[in-house]
């Protein structure tokens, strides 16, 4: 899976999501701090990394800031993404199950290396629901990005 990864801090965590990404086989594309020479601000690599799932140069993403706020806010912006902002496994399996989020939205301050990987365990494990309320309620998420293209 091709899986873009930005940080707007070249923190241990943010190398290690890299070096875990590897690790199980994605080709990881580093955007902001985790790439020599690239703007690091939050809102700029945030949407880079989001615009690459967008336009389907990557198939997810991770975003990350200080505390992941700013990330998902940013991510969200572009139409076609569904970020989630995660602090545990329980929510990341949510996440992609019930809200189809193809964008993982992480704090450098609060993820440590243990609850990194269980989040990635679960966000990958985890499959989108074929319940008819929870695709109705993501077809509904599609419809207001449309909308917004519009306007």
């Amino acid at each position: 899976m091709k899986i873009s990864v930005s940080s707007d801090m070249d923190e241990p965590v943010a190398r290690l999501l890299v070096e875990e990404l590897r690790h199980r086989g994605h080709e990881v594309r580093a955007h902001g701090a985790l790439r020599p020479g690239a703007e690091p601000q939050w809102a700029v690599c945030s949407e880079a990394a989001a615009r690459d799932v967008a336009e389907g140069a990557a198939d997810q993403a991770v975003v990350c800031c200080w505390t992941g706020t700013g990330a998902s806010i940013v991510a969200n912006k572009v139409p076609g993404v569904r970020a989630a902002l995660c602090t545990d496994a329980v929510t990341a399996e949510g996440a992609r199950r019930w809200n189809d989020a193809n964008v993982l939205a992480l704090s450098l301050r609060l993820t440590s290396a243990s609850v990194l990987t269980e989040i990635l365990d679960a966000w990958f494990a985890a499959e989108p629901s074929r319940d008819p309320d929870d695709v109705q309620n993501v077809a509904r998420v599609g419809r207001l990005d449309a909308a917004r293209k519009v306007s």
